[in-house]
């Protein structure tokens, strides 16, 4: 089964479009090291689960109204496989750490951002 790393953000509607651009230059290069998949999603019906008394993500995130909730998840072969996959990003991602970090301040506050390695239970395709 495949290995995932799963993140749940929050971002400022005005930023959108410049978080898309990053995350596709970040897509690429994650793909370029071999992750089996790279996904960005932003949140859309963010009230049906309510309805079944589920906690809507932008109140666990504390999102405000002029914010918007993203999901994504990065897929590996195994946790060994994103170990590998991920040090060559870093690495690569090094050589240019002071721009990564002022684009990512610019457009999001990772302190509100949830990040976690998952080992897949249940995977049909």
């Amino acid at each position: 089964m495949v290995y995932v790393d799963g993140y749940v953000l929050v971002v400022p509607k005005k930023n959108l479009k410049t978080y898309k651009k990053m995350a596709s230059d970040s897509g690429k290069i994650w793909m370029k090291y071999g992750a089996l998949q790279y996904t960005e999603c932003v949140g859309e019906d963010m009230k049906s689960a309510t309805k079944s008394g589920c906690l809507a993500f932008p109140k666990m995130t504390k999102a405000k109204p002029s914010e918007t909730v993203l999901f994504s998840f990065i897929t590996y072969k195994s946790r060994a496989h994103r170990d590998k996959v991920n040090a060559k990003v870093l690495k690569e991602m090094e050589k240019d750490k002071e721009k990564y970090e002022q684009e990512f301040k610019k457009v999001f506050d990772m302190k509100r951002m949830a990040v976690g390695g998952f080992e897949t239970i249940v995977d049909y395709k």
